[in-house]
């Protein structure tokens, strides 16, 4: 007799790591692979994080936190919230988290139930879907344009026809890099709020933008739950370390789960994680290469007939309408991959409906491999 399989795991796959891993195996072949497919910084943490890793490591046991994490480190983030915002942030409504992705775990558990309602844009980040559909929350994707610059607004909200127990939210969003202005962001909280929704807002690309600065929504109110990471700015993507803000109905809540699910974030990330707001130079140093990234990219990719693309406000990513090419972008990136060794994600990963007719560029890496990449991608396309 067949052992039961549990419908929650049945997710779809998260295609770009798909993607990441037919590259690799390209490259331990031998082939000159360039990475526009994932979503992390090219440099690895700065320095200052490096030196206080090893000063833990030779002081301290490192043994399990407490579940929301080292006090030193929750007064750093409210900190910051204070500097960067002007925002008043107490250090008992910041959790520490296993990577933002423990952190959106955390807040769906806390704050819906199976069967509840969450709308999010499509196209989106896929974990928040996906996460979403493995706790049997229904999923409510609002097709979102240029028309709104890939961002939800109220009257989309209104229009959707459902009575909504969440909205998620990302500004800068992966995967279009588009941003909400303060005053959209006050609208969408208005709306939530009259409306009984509980706003989650995705704020892991701040400090990476290309004009204006991205606006925390806890400058609206206090009642939305603000998700944020150590992994973009700070690049400390392998660290596996974020955090969250937390309305007060919902810290007791967050506690337990953190306390039953991970225990605590991991202390030797925590512990480095103390020296990353001291460097702020190198990380700035980051954005400015990715600004010239973005600025290369914006020029070149029309030459090759990527010229649909959205606004790029921020994070490092391009979405590329690619449907005057292709109808299957999951097959022309893998014909991409083959021909000219230029990894790039298609688009039903974050657009299940429309994705088809889109490819995410990432520019992370290095100015000189996205200036070979344009070439490639220019060359190809004649």
């Amino acid at each position: 007799m067949a052992l039961k399989v549990a419908r929650r795991g049945q997710v779809p796959p998260f295609i770009v790591m798909d993607v990441m891993r037919a590259a690799f195996e390209r490259e331990a072949a031998g082939e000159n692979i360039l990475h526009m497919e994932v979503g992390q910084p090219g440099t690895g943490a700065p320095d200052g994080v490096i030196e206080a890793a090893t000063r833990a490591m030779q002081a301290d046991r490192l043994g399990y936190t407490d579940a929301l994490g080292i006090p030193a480190l929750r007064d750093a983030i409210s900190a910051h919230y204070n500097r960067t915002y002007g925002a008043d942030v107490s250090a008992d409504r910041i959790a520490i988290t296993t990577g933002s992705s423990g952190a959106f775990v955390l807040a769906f558990l806390a704050a819906f139930d199976a069967g509840d309602r969450v709308a999010l844009a499509a196209p989106g980040y896929p974990a928040y879907r996906n996460i979403l559909m493995a706790l049997g929350i229904d999923v409510v994707e609002i097709p979102v344009g240029p028309e709104t610059n890939f961002q939800p607004t109220p009257e989309l909200l209104a229009a959707c026809g459902q009575t909504l127990d969440g909205l998620i939210i990302a500004s800068p969003s992966n995967p279009t890099g588009t941003m909400i202005d303060a005053a959209e962001l006050s609208a969408l909280y208005t709306y939530c709020k009259d409306n009984g929704t509980r706003l989650v807002s995705d704020e892991i690309y701040h400090g990476i933008t290309y004009g204006a600065p991205a606006e925390t929504i806890l400058k609206s109110g206090q009642d939305a739950i603000v998700v944020n990471s150590f992994s973009k700015y700070f690049s400390m993507t392998g660290w596996r370390l974020g955090w969250m803000v937390v309305p007060p109905d919902l810290m007791r809540a967050i506690e337990c789960l953190a306390q039953n699910l991970f225990i605590s974030p991991p202390a030797i990330s925590q512990h480095a994680a103390l020296a990353v707001f001291d460097c702020t130079d190198e990380l700035d140093a980051n954005v400015r290469k990715y600004a010239a990234n973005r600025a290369l990219l914006l020029a070149e990719l029309p030459k090759a007939g990527f010229d649909k693309m959205a606004s790029a406000d921020g994070a490092f990513y391009i979405y590329a309408d690619v449907g005057e090419m292709t109808n299957d972008s999951v097959a022309f990136c893998q014909a991409m991959l083959a021909d000219i060794g230029v990894a790039a994600t298609p688009g039903p990963d974050f657009d299940p409906a429309r994705g088809h007719r889109f490819v995410r560029f990432s520019f992370a890496r290095d100015t000189a491999d996205m200036a070979e990449a344009a070439t490639r991608l220019i060359n190809w396309r004649r």
